[in-house]
């Protein structure tokens, strides 16, 4: 088996070997980007950071098939903190979770450095990494169901990483696995039971078990709600919240949903074709974000008390580029409202944006905060005027940018129309009470 290193050399694990070199990057708009932050990155404090990702780039393939998945994203984390990830499909979200534990497919070519704890885990040799793995961070995968084996009983699939670790013996491992059941909500009596006999969100709460069963200080989920209804949603997102103030371990959470991350996290990371296109404080960038594709994801979701994006949800017109042909400059302005012809010729870098936000637009350079304008929904016709305003945005602001389809899935029906905070509203720890508390916090939004 490959594995899949640094500085476009692939190495079989776990002995050396030197595989062929990566290609050059495609877009001309990565160069820029890691000028434009460099100065961000070198600034930033990371003595205490739990993860600190530089310049990771993630190509699959080699010579003239080379598709780049990840170009240039720089991300830092620290114990404690929640990390939220969102993009539409294909954008590199779950490839850039995936090589964080270096678990990418052969033929896949890693650059850059990711930093966990200060050891850079592309570099660990084969032994080294296995120990981190798990112990060190762990990761909820997407869609529990083929992530479990299918044959193996759900207390042995949670025992098998505490005694790889030697963590406990068998005896103290089986009494771990019951506390991990208690911890996530089930009953110790479906240790016994096969995956095939657990419903969807029971299925998620082993995954989170068996992710804290080596009490990690950092996990990934990714997209753990995915497939849930409304109902289990809200409570496999308040058990996470629970657990990470609880152990005071780091969470890289990624999900299609903007609004449920806004609740969950406390920074927000927009990626668009494999780049990192805005991020910031999360609440900030969902109720006011500065670049025309973080607002389009949040206009996505109707707003209670507005007939008019309740009952017209709008959509970005076009679909994702394709990462072998991706369009020259910024690689969002074909879909972008609000585009000036330097766009299509000029990559445009994250640039710092106030306290704690970047944002990779032309118009926040000219000091156009929200970059707000008129836009179109999915059927080309412009958004009424009075569905629009946003908190946080700076000057004259109209419509909001439409949102992709597939982000606006979730709310075609009524039973989601509380702007898509329905399954992260609730905060308690009682399934009973999450309604209440859901309308409380929906109302906040």
């Amino acid at each position: 088996m490959t594995e899949p290193t640094t500085r476009g050399t692939r190495v079989p694990a776990p002995s050396q070997a030197t595989g062929a070199e990566a290609p050059d990057a495609t877009s001309r708009d990565e160069t820029a980007s890691r000028t434009g932050a460099e100065g961000d990155a070198t600034s930033r404090d990371t003595s205490c950071l739990l993860l600190d990702v530089r310049d990771l780039r993630i190509t699959y393939g080699s010579g003239t098939r080379a598709v780049p998945a990840v170009r240039g994203v720089d991300l830092t984390l620290r114990a404690g903190e929640k990390l939220g990830i969102a993009g539409e499909s294909g954008c590199g979200k779950s490839t850039l979770a995936m090589a964080l534990l270096r678990l990418l497919p052969p033929g896949a070519t890693l650059e850059g450095e990711i930093l966990l704890d200060g050891e850079d885990v592309r570099t660990m040799a084969w032994g080294r990494l296995r120990a981190v793995r798990w112990a060190g961070a762990s990761i909820v995968f997407q869609g529990a169901m083929h992530s479990l084996n299918a044959v193996h009983r759900i207390g042995d699939q949670i025992l098998e990483p505490i005694l790889l670790h030697r963590l406990a013996g068998p005896e103290e491992g089986r009494r771990r696995v019951k506390e991990l059941l208690r911890h996530v909500g089930l009953p110790v009596s479906r240790a016994t039971a096969y995956p095939h006999e657990l419903s969807g969100g029971q299925r998620q709460r082993v995954m989170i078990a068996m992710a804290l069963a080596c009490d990690p200080r950092l996990i990934i989920a990714d997209e753990p709600t995915t497939a849930l209804d409304v109902m289990i949603q809200a409570q496999i997102l308040r058990l996470i919240e629970g657990l990470v103030a609880e152990k005071g371990i780091g969470l890289v959470m990624i999900s299609h949903d903007l609004a449920v991350l806004a609740d969950t996290c406390d920074r927000l990371a927009i990626m668009y074709a494999g780049r990192v296109v805005e991020e910031g404080p999360a609440r900030e960038v969902y109720d006011g974000a500065l670049h025309p594709y973080g607002a389009a994801l949040s206009g996505a979701f109707p707003r209670i008390g507005d007939p008019a994006s309740r009952f017209a949800p709008r959509g970005l017109p076009g679909d994702p580029p394709d990462p072998a042909s991706l369009p020259t400059g910024c690689t969002f302005h074909p879909r972008c409202p609000v585009a000036l012809p330097s766009c299509a010729t000029e990559p445009q870098p994250l640039r710092p944006a106030g306290p704690g936000r970047r944002a990779a637009c032309v118009r926040v350079e000219e000091g156009v905060a929200g970059t707000r304008g008129d836009t179109t929904s999915g059927d080309g016709e412009t958004a009424p005027d009075d569905a629009t305003s946003r908190a946080g945005a700076e000057g004259d602001a109209t419509s909001q940018d439409g949102a992709p389809d597939d982000a606006t899935s979730r709310t075609h029906n009524g039973a989601t129309s509380r702007t898509g905070d329905a399954p992260d509203a609730a905060s308690g720890t009682d399934d009973a009470g999450h309604d209440g508390a859901g309308e409380a916090r929906s109302t906040k939004a």
